[in-house]
């Protein structure tokens, strides 16, 4: 019984995370929104534009990362594994780079928050006046 107490207070604790979504963000001065789909096409390397026709700039959170494995989920359909594999391709092809990396919330923050035209994700805990929320997958 001690046992099953325990972990009923773990999940309690547990749960505030589980809970937490990924929110795509944008520069400030960029669009208020953008699709899915949109995202999607920025971050598989099959657009290059965001909804505004403004040059897109992506950034991506580090293999491992919860909430890059929540947001490829969710946007891409692909796992670290299956999007290592297609940028592989897409290097060797002469098609295309992977989103530059930025290696926490913070720095995806930093990142966004100064080149106008960029977007990135972190977990909508993170969130500040620094950046702008254009999509909840």
């Amino acid at each position: 019984m001690k046992k099953l107490s325990l972990i009923f207070a773990a999940s309690l604790l547990a749960s505030p995370l589980a809970l937490a979504e990924v929110v795509v963000i944008g520069h400030p001065a960029g669009p208020d929104s953008i699709s899915v789909n949109q995202v999607r096409d920025l971050y598989l390397n099959r657009s290059k534009a965001l909804p505004d026709g403004q040059s897109a700039k992506p950034f991506e959170l580090p293999e491992g990362n919860a909430a890059r494995a929540e947001f490829h989920s969710k946007v891409t359909g692909r796992n670290d594994a299956q999007l290592k594999a297609f940028w592989s391709q897409q290097v060797f092809t002469g098609r295309g780079q992977p989103p530059e990396e930025a290696s926490n919330a913070a720095a995806m923050k930093a990142q966004v928050s100064s080149m106008p035209g960029s977007i990135g994700y972190i977990d909508s805990s993170d969130v500040d006046s620094s950046i702008k929320v254009i999509l909840t997958p």
